[in-house]
C-alpha cells in the first residue's frame, strides 16, 4: 500500500514537471537525471540497495539522497566551487554497485549518510548545468522529481527480484554490472 501511494504522488509530482521546459530546446529539469549513465545508474542503485538492506532504510537511505541534492543543487545554481563533483558522481556508481554486489546491509544511518553525501554531489552537477534561462524552481522539482522515481524503480524492482529464489543472485550481478560501468566512468573524468 505505502508503495502504490508513493508511486502515485511521485508521478504526479513528475507530471506537474514536465511542461517546466529548461530552455528553448526543450531540455526539462525532469529529463536532465536521465541524460547521463552515471545519474541513472546511481539514482536505481540508491533505490535497489534501500531494498535490500530492507526496513526503514527503504524510505530513509532515498530520501537523504533527494534531500541533499536539494543543497547540491542550490550551490550549483549560485556557481559554489565543488571540487571533484565528476569523479564523486562517478564513484558513487561504483560504491553502490559494490554495496549490492556484497550485500551490504549497513546500519540505516551510515547507508543514509553515504546516500547524502552522494546526493550532494549528484544534486551540484544538476544545478551547476541548469541552462541559463531556466526556471530554477521549475528545474529543481523537475530533477529532484524524477530522482525520487529512478530511487522507486530501482526499490521496487530489487524488491521484486528478492522474492524470487535466483532474485539475489541476479541483484548482486547488477550490482557488479554497476561497478564495472562505474569504474568505466571513472576512467573518462580521470
Amino acid at each position: 500500500m505505502k508503495f502504490r501511494l508513493s508511486g502515485s504522488l511521485l508521478f504526479l509530482i513528475l507530471l506537474s514537471t514536465a511542461p517546466a521546459y529548461a530552455h528553448v530546446n526543450g531540455e526539462a529539469g525532469w529529463l536532465h537525471p536521465l541524460s547521463g549513465l552515471d545519474h541513472l545508474l546511481a539514482m536505481i542503485a540508491v533505490g535497489a540497495w534501500s531494498s535490500q538492506i530492507g526496513g526503514r532504510a527503504i524510505w530513509i537511505v532515498p530520501s537523504a539522497f533527494v534531500c541533499f541534492m536539494l543543497l547540491g543543487g542550490l550551490a550549483g545554481f549560485e556557481n559554489i566551487e565543488l571540487p571533484g563533483t565528476e569523479i564523486a558522481v562517478s564513484l558513487s556508481v561504483v560504491l553502490l554497485g559494490t554495496a549490492i554486489a556484497l550485500k551490504q546491509k549497513l546500519p540505516v544511518a551510515i547507508a543514509a549518510t553515504a546516500t547524502a553525501l552522494f546526493g550532494v554531489f549528484h544534486g551540484y552537477a544538476h544545478g551547476y548545468e541548469m541552462p541559463l534561462m531556466s526556471n530554477k524552481v521549475a528545474y529543481t522539482l523537475g530533477f529532484l522529481g524524477t530522482t525520487a522515481m529512478l530511487h522507486v524503480i530501482g526499490a521496487v524492482g530489487a524488491y521484486y527480484l528478492l522474492k524470487n529464489p535466483a532474485g539475489d543472485k541476479l541483484l548482486r550481478l547488477l550490482g557488479t554490472v554497476s561497478v564495472i560501468c562505474g569504474f568505466y566512468l571513472v576512467s573518462q573524468v580521470i
